[in-house]
């Protein structure tokens, strides 16, 4: 592993869900960062629902990821100075409908442009959710920080992402018409058993098949250290979650994560909000700022480091619309897959389990209150235009 003190950090910050506190903590890192005398560019890329300018108090103007993609200016007029030393920020769009109106070559032409800009750290605060675009910007960097909460719900989001990221270098490594991927092929037709193995189960089936490109995908996965901040802690047994989504990656990802921090559940945070100030300078010496200053702390004490020279990012593909549709049909057992590991690893148990199956069909009622309203307003609207 090749660590460098001096190249800039890309650091992508990453959910599961939302609301567990991802942009709080990519724009208050940013600023404790530059307090810090680093230099720091800010982006956010939760495309189709920006608001991390509301984070910072920036207000929103024409310079946009969505109008660098639709004027096709330079990418460096979109990076814009703020009210906070050492600390640019690039807007996302809150009108660009969705992740999946980026094509490929968009994509390609935002991470090559991402990768040059000159500073000491590139936030990115990704999206929430298992999205490939998100997936693949998280892979930028082997360092990016997934942010969860002691909440059932946002336990198992943040072990399916990280289970997702560790699928989406796996895919990326074993490449069309290499041994390795007609191997994955072949156990895909029974998504059923896919789902089963686990990645050290894996392994050893494809260093059979493929053993040049398994020792690669071995490195790579060696080379990948995502970092955990828990947040929205309440009590001291609640950092506990951290240690059980540790040890379900180890045992059942062959992945070992790295533990950022943690962040009490603070009610300033409202307050500054509301304040549109970030908490490292509304109140910088209250529970919430101090938290996120130590993660700074241990974020300058740790070299940057990146994967290998080959494996490039620039080169992500999208699947075509048969694969597509394939992994649409396995949503489902692959996440049913992820409540089966950190329940066997003892990350969930049956009481929280319960638990979430309950909030779960409280939260199907309530969709299906919605669906039933609209469907309503839709046939009452349809007759009028008829009579009319």
């Amino acid at each position: 592993m090749c660590y460098n003190w001096d190249m800039s950090q890309i650091i992508p910050v990453a959910s599961g869900k939302g609301g567990v506190g991802k942009s709080l903590l990519s724009a208050n890192l940013a600023i404790a960062l530059g307090q810090q005398g680093k230099r720091v560019v800010l982006a956010d890329l939760d495309l189709g629902a920006s608001n991390l300018h509301l984070v910072i108090g920036q207000r929103p103007g024409k310079a946009s990821i969505g109008s660098w993609f639709t004027e096709k200016n330079d990418f460096r007029e979109i990076i814009q100075p703020t009210d906070y030393q050492n600390v640019s920020f690039i807007a996302g769009d809150s009108q660009i409908p969705d992740l999946t109106s980026l094509k490929h070559l968009q994509k390609v032409k935002l991470i090559r442009n991402l990768k040059n800009i000159d500073a000491d750290y590139i936030i990115l605060d990704l999206g929430a959710g298992t999205h490939q675009f998100i997936l693949d910007m998280f892979l930028l960097s082997p360092q990016g920080i997934i942010v969860s909460a002691p909440a059932v719900t946002a336990t198992l989001n943040g072990y399916l992402f990280l289970k997702n990221a560790v699928f989406r270098l796996l895919y990326t490594t074993f490449k069309k018409g290499t041994p390795g991927r007609a191997y994955l092929d072949e156990l895909k037709k029974n998504s059923e058993q896919m789902q089963k193995l686990y990645i050290p189960q894996l392994i050893q089936g494809l260093a059979q098949a493929d053993p040049q490109t398994t020792q690669l995908f071995i490195n790579r996965m060696q080379q990948f250290r995502p970092r955990l901040v828990m947040n929205m802690i309440e009590d001291p047994k609640d950092a506990d979650r951290a240690t059980r989504i540790k040890s379900s990656c180890n045992q059942y990802l062959g992945l070992e994560i790295e533990y950022l921090g943690l962040m009490y559940r603070d009610m300033l945070q409202d307050k500054a909000l509301a304040s549109q100030l970030p908490v490292v300078v509304y109140k910088p010496q209250s529970v919430l700022g101090q938290a996120i200053y130590r993660i700074a702390d241990k974020i300058i004490s740790t070299p940057a480091h990146e994967f290998d020279s080959d494996f490039n990012p620039d080169s992500f593909n999208g699947d075509n619309f048969q694969e597509a549709e394939d992994d649409a049909n396995e949503d489902f057992n692959f996440r049913l897959s992820g409540i089966d590991d950190i329940v066997a690893g003892g990350s969930l148990s049956i009481s929280e389990l319960a638990e979430m199956i309950k909030t779960q069909q409280y939260e199907i009622t309530q969709l299906r209150k919605e669906n039933n309203l609209l469907k309503s307003k839709l046939i009452k609207a349809a007759q009028q235009g008829y009579k009319v």
